[in-house]
């Protein structure tokens, strides 16, 4: 259960927007394969929060216990170096049991900390990455990695030489700064501000799950919302806004149909409205994730639907997860 290749252990990214089955197909693949999940996502962190998060239900969790969820009080905000941090440990232990971390969620900040590290670096330039771009295009992103290379080796030797971001910010930085990143990043290590790129130590297979037509994302939405409605989340919301010590401005509270039935509970918005805002609100959510997603490097889809959009089984997409499993690192 290793990349023989490289020696490192392999690792699972189950990636995807909101309500497209992430969690079903992660407890299926924890019934077949020798995994233990860590969920990636900002508000099942939080206890209390059960209805409006989707969090898997006490029996599903004994059945496939999830990592990370429930570890936080509301108040107490989880920030993604946090995640960082507890993830590294979470990963080297599951590995160190001879099991491979899956990792499920649809927060795309977190997977990108994993992806990319955290340091404190110059903010993006649009003049610099245009230029980058300019030249990528021109001579291609291998040759820009052998640029890289020149001048940040140890970055270069992290990245692969057609991981276009990676390698386009690597240069920006390095353009900005005057400074490698890999100096940067060291530097901050060095002072206890900074992650390095949590990818580098494991053979990750990334999977993401993807509507061809949105359509079909929007019905689940507004279907699911209107369902956690059903399941009492407005008492769900009430009780946190009963317990005097929490506030709209936290990050937990923030979390998309909390807010709106906050606002509800508050008289700023009628019923419906709160139902109209609180779908709107989760499809834009989506909307970014799916963004994030259309350019991730090195993902492999799994549709849920077909070119028509009509909706596809669960056996087909957990038999195509598995078939892109078996061709990648775990099964090595």
């Amino acid at each position: 259960m290793a990349d023989r290749a490289a020696g490192r252990p392999p690792a699972i990214f189950l990636m995807g927007p909101t309500a497209t089955g992430k969690t079903d197909l992660a407890v299926a693949l924890s019934q077949r394969l020798s995994v233990e999940i860590i969920s990636v996502d900002s508000a099942m962190v939080y206890r209390g929060m059960d209805i409006g998060t989707a969090k898997p239900d006490a029996a599903i969790l004994a059945a496939a216990p999830h990592h990370l969820v429930d570890i936080r009080d509301p108040s107490e905000p989880y920030s993604a170096a946090d995640f960082a941090a507890d993830t590294a440990a979470l990963m080297a232990g599951i590995a160190d049991r001879g099991k491979i971390p899956l990792l499920v969620g649809g927060t795309m900040l977190y997977f990108r900390v994993l992806e990319e590290g955290l340091a404190d670096l110059p903010p993006a330039d649009p003049e610099v990455r245009e230029a980058i771009l300019r030249e990528a295009r021109t001579s291609g992103w291998p040759a820009l990695h052998r640029q890289l290379a020149r001048v940040d080796p140890d970055s270069a030797a992290a990245i692969h030489p057609n991981h276009s971001q990676r390698i386009q910010r690597a240069l920006e930085i390095y353009r900005l700064a005057g400074r490698p990143v890999s100096t940067l990043k060291r530097e901050q290590r060095e002072a206890g501000t900074g992650i390095d790129p949590l990818v580098d130590h494991y053979a990750v297979t990334r999977l993401a799950l993807l509507p061809h037509r949105r359509e079909l994302l929007h019905d689940r939405i507004a279907q699911r919302f209107r369902a956690m409605l059903d399941a009492g989340l407005i008492d769900e919301v009430r009780a946190l806004r009963g317990r005097g010590d929490l506030g709209p401005e936290l990050p937990a509270l923030r979390a998309v149909g909390y807010r709106q039935v906050w606002d509800y509970l508050d008289g700023r918005v009628d019923y419906n409205e709160m139902v109209q805002k609180g779908i709107a609100a989760t499809r834009q959510l989506a909307k970014r994730q799916l963004t994030w997603l259309r350019r991730w490097p090195g993902k492999t889809a799994l549709f849920i639907d077909d070119e028509e959009g009509n909706p596809s089984e669960f056996q087909q997409i957990f038999t195509n997860c598995l078939k892109n499993l078996q061709n990648g690192p775990i099964y090595s």
